[in-house]
């Protein structure tokens, strides 16, 4: 397993959503930039308008794990933002929906050169 550092602060994400790429899933939608270092980084944003906290926590409980599941195919070098849509149910928020969107979107990522 690697090393995957969190984004905390507010710059850090500002930088990768604006500068970085775009993939978006059914349910969840990834920003990503070359950071050039030998660790990935990870963000994860869930608006406050999509739900109250406990289940807000629990989508990005269900995001991290999915994510420690599939970290070793993503390359080294690369911050990630994930965010959950807005105009999507909090129902549809389960694991195997969540692992479904990721490996679509990392499938998406690898065949997107420009990273």
């Amino acid at each position: 397993m690697k090393k995957t550092e969190t984004l905390k602060k507010n710059y850090e994400f500002r930088k990768v959503l604006n500068k970085g790429n775009y993939i978006s899933g059914k349910n969840i939608e990834l920003f990503f930039m070359k950071n050039y270092t030998n660790k990935n980084f990870i963000g994860i944003a869930i608006s406050s308008k999509i739900a109250k906290a406990n289940k807000r926590n629990k989508i990005k409980r269900l995001i991290r794990e999915n994510y420690k599941n599939i970290e070793n195919i993503i390359n080294n070098g690369i911050s990630m933002v994930f965010l959950w849509k807005k105009n999507r149910d909090i129902k549809e928020a389960t694991y195997k929906n969540i692992q479904q969107d990721m490996l679509k979107i990392i499938k998406e990522m690898d065949v997107n050169k420009n990273v």
